[in-house]
């Protein structure tokens, strides 16, 4: 019988893994649950005889793989993907995939939140600033960054974008103003909203030198990554910029110096994008089905690795 592990050492809502539950058992499978482990080796024991894996934040390396003996497919319950060794996984003729727009309205939500709470210099009682007709752009124009434009339309932003892979004809067609270049989406508008992956090309890419090219009162948002972040070059830019405000749900690694920009800086304590009833539930039961999908018919459709 094929043998559906569910490893999370942060657990899914109870509803989400009785949903998965029914769709494994459903499918003929056994489910087993591997929740709030602590040490690596729960995990290297769980996985020696699991023909599929769904997991979190929870990592796959190549230890874990060569453990795996009978493992087919890994899903990670999620957009990002950077905790699972995907070059590792090729190796031993794993599958890997994500389950991409599960949590996208989630993380888009958090972005608008963060952006009111900023403006309004984080509830401190002074005065703020409003968010209708700013200029809003948008880095990397995907699942998250159409919510984004979405709900900033409903607050009268004037919403601009950027992406590589994406054509200006298909931002334009849904009523978001396309741009050429990655700095010229910070030289044009009042905030960015980062959702950057994490690759090569990213790492310490949103530096002073590229927020430098932003107005007066220019804003940040980054719920992406937080390697995408070059963060002393960032701290020491706030210092110089007092107009420039930053919010992120990946408290940096220079929180302590950064929480000196009182007013204009703002972190969660943990990563909050995805952290809804919604989401968390979406995205398990997606996990759940392509697991399904790939044992029983070989789709391959949200397969990450080569």
């Amino acid at each position: 019988m094929t043998k559906v592990l569910v490893a999370t050492d942060k657990p899914f809502a109870k509803v989400a893994v009785d949903g998965i539950k029914r769709i494994i058992e459903e499918a003929g499978f056994e489910l087993v649950l591997l929740e709030k482990y602590t040490e690596k080796k729960q995990l290297l024991d769980a996985v020696k005889d699991a023909n599929a894996i769904i997991i979190r934040s929870d990592i796959i390396d190549a230890e874990v793989l060569d453990a795996a003996k009978e493992l087919k497919i890994v899903v990670r319950a999620g957009a990002g993907y950077d905790n699972v060794d995907l070059a590792a996984a090729t190796a031993h003729n794993v599958c890997v995939m994500n389950t991409p727009g599960q949590n996208s309205n989630a993380v888009a939500e958090l972005v608008l939140g963060m952006l009111v709470y900023l403006n309004r210099n984080l509830f401190n009682g002074t005065s703020g600033a409003e968010l209708m007709g700013k200029k809003l752009g948008i880095l990397a124009y995907g699942n998250v960054g159409r919510n984004v434009a979405r709900i900033a339309k409903g607050f009268g932003m004037d919403v601009y974008a950027y992406d590589q892979f994406v054509s200006a004809a298909n931002i334009e067609k849904e009523g978001v103003k396309p741009v050429a270049s990655r700095d010229a989406l910070f030289e044009t508008c009042d905030i960015v909203s980062l959702h950057i992956p994490k690759t090569p090309e990213t790492v310490k890419s949103i530096n002073a030198e590229l927020l430098a090219k932003m107005p007066k009162g220019g804003c940040l948002i980054n719920t992406a990554r937080q390697e995408v972040i070059d963060e002393e070059s960032i701290c020491k830019f706030m210092a110089e910029r007092t107009d420039f405000k930053y919010a992120t749900d990946i408290k940096p690694a220079n929180d302590a110096e950064m929480a000196k920009f009182e007013g204009r800086y703002f972190a969660t304590p943990k990563k909050m994008g995805a952290q809804t009833a919604e989401a968390n539930i979406n995205a398990g039961l997606a996990a759940a089905n392509q697991i399904v999908d790939f044992i029983k018919n070989g789709n391959e459709k949200f397969r990450v690795n080569k």
